[in-house]
């Protein structure tokens, strides 16, 4: 299994936890009609186009629920699949196949849901300086995985949580009293490797980020034209953002901007799922 996250442990702890959602106790309707171990296989089929991503996780699900599990991987993350592709051949306990099923598809299935749109959006900015960033607007007890299929999707992460860099927001911005006394206090108390993004909503507030050294400047829910100055008045004095309801639909609008970043939770929070099953399950003579 070739697994990009190094704490295992921690992932597998969330593989664990989902697994005890699904099944609590038993798996009854499995336990009914396969009370002893019998081998068999199944194929899991891919049911529409796009990028597959998190097959890892799928894999590592039915490993957690029996070691001698076999997946044979037909791709691998970040490719382009197609209706009809067959994505992996799974061979261990029948009992193991059945009561992992929806619990691999559902992770499988979201991640790569979100690897496809990245790639969508992340596409629109081929030829552009512009990389596209994701957000923290993820599924609880899922981000690892979520921002992980971004990267698959051939985006890129912006932090990963409140301890992995500063952003000060507008309610950062108002407990502080203002833009500059917010970059002031960031600045003395976060060690100066640390880089100080803040999100400013107007060019009143670009023009005091910019005096007060913040390093990058996201420019929230502005307008084109406002941006476009925005950029004018912070001339490479800082690097830059734009965030905003920013989507595949309207994303267009932003590439010729010139911001370094475009982040978007749309990315995250609204991608649909890629549909994928398992299917033919049959037994297998030992």
């Amino acid at each position: 299994m070739n697994n990009p996250i190094t704490n295992l442990l921690h992932v597998d702890e969330l593989i664990k936890q989902a697994l005890r959602e699904d099944i609590s106790n038993e798996d009854v309707t499995t336990n009914a009609v396969m009370p002893e171990y019998k081998k068999g296989t199944v194929d899991l089929l891919c049911k529409q186009d796009g990028v597959i991503a998190g097959l890892w996780v799928f894999e590592r699900t039915f490993l957690l629920l029996d070691p001698k599990t076999e997946v044979v991987l037909h791709c691998k993350d970040g490719d382009e699949v197609k209706k009809g592709d067959l994505l992996a051949t799974v061979t261990g306990d029948i009992r193991v196949l059945l009561s992992g099923e929806r619990t691999a598809l559902n992770y499988l299935q979201r991640m790569s849901g979100i690897a496809t749109y990245t790639r969508q959006v992340a596409d629109l900015l081929k030829g552009t300086k512009t990389k596209l960033l994701d957000t923290r607007k993820t599924t609880p007890n899922m981000r690892i995985f979520e921002k992980y299929a971004v990267r698959a999707g051939g985006g890129y992460n912006h932090r990963y949580n409140l301890s992995d860099g500063i952003l000060l927001k507008d309610n950062h911005i108002g407990a502080a009293g203002s833009v500059k006394r917010a970059v002031e206090m960031a600045k003395a108390y976060a060690p100066f490797v640390r880089k100080i993004e803040i999100e400013v909503e107007n060019l009143a507030m670009v023009k005091e980020a910019v005096e007060a050294g913040a390093d990058i400047i996201m420019l929230d829910n502005m307008s084109v034209d406002e941006m476009k100055e925005a950029i004018r008045i912070i001339d490479h004095r800082a690097e830059t953002e734009c965030s905003g309801n920013v989507t595949k639909e309207n994303v267009a609008r932003l590439t010729a901007i010139g911001v370094d970043y475009i982040s978007s939770g749309a990315l995250t929070h609204s991608a649909p799922i890629l549909d994928v099953s398992l299917k033919h399950l049959r037994a297998v003579e030992e």
